[in-house]
């Protein structure tokens, strides 16, 4: 999707705090306010002023979420795969365990096969990624000491519960275009959430992908990703 996207907007794609190649201080109380706070702060650093598009993942839904209630600066919001109704996520065991009191000692002993074959399992039967795709993605958990505060990250499941009312009725109530693409083979956060949507709004902008496409629609059919997010920015 990058050189399509780069030839028609300038883009801008943050490591969020604690995540990829960004800095992940131990013992830090990672939350989805401070990484709104630093989503905002970044782009008067890096030149712009102007409402954005936005496009987000998972994580970044929810992040996504509570920038639209506090009413920051965007034209579009497009939202693939990801927690945005908490009532309707189905938590894989190892989430809920990462999640418990022994959270930070199962990321400790979590190596990269017993992820490789959990990651695996939440895309399409047809779409997951090979062995150097999955060896990608380990060095990005693991890169700056990435295994001691996985468990610190994954709180923003409790977040998600505890503002559930706002980061929603932002949703609900959103001022500017919002849609959501959606691989629905997802096991996490696919038709499910795409229902969700339906039963809670009354025109909402759903676009389901093959059925075969997972959690990470943007890698399994980035070319659907793609054609849905051009069609949306144009509607602002």
């Amino acid at each position: 999707m990058w050189p399509a996207l780069v030839e028609r907007f300038r883009v801008v794609a943050p490591d969020l705090l604690g995540f990829g190649f960004s800095a992940k201080p131990a013992g830090h109380d990672y939350s989805i306010l401070e990484q709104a706070d630093l989503c905002e702060a970044l782009l008067p650093r890096v030149g712009i002023h102007e409402p954005v598009h936005l496009l987000a993942h998972d994580y970044g839904d929810t992040v996504a979420q509570e920038l639209l209630a506090r009413g920051a600066a965007l034209r579009t919001i497009c939202l693939l795969n990801g927690g945005i109704f908490p009532e309707a996520i189905r938590r894989r065991p190892i989430q809920r365990l990462i999640e418990g009191p022994l959270g930070a000692v199962v990321a400790r002993l979590m190596t990269e096969g017993r992820f490789g074959r959990s990651f695996a399992a939440i895309f399409g039967p047809e779409t997951r990624p090979t062995g150097d795709e999955l060896a990608a993605f380990w060095e990005l958990i693991t890169a700056r000491g990435g295994k001691r505060i996985v468990h610190r990250i994954a709180r923003y499941q409790e977040e998600r519960r505890r503002h559930r009312e706002r980061w929603v009725g932002a949703l609900l109530g959103a001022d500017v275009p919002v849609r959501a693409v959606i691989g629905p083979a997802d096991p996490i956060s696919g038709a499910r959430m795409a229902e969700r949507w339906r039963e809670l709004h009354p025109d909402p902008d759903v676009v389901l992908l093959d059925e075969r496409i997972g959690h990470y629609p943007q890698l399994e059919d980035p070319g659907g990703v793609l054609d849905a997010f051009l069609e949306h920015a144009k509607t602002d």
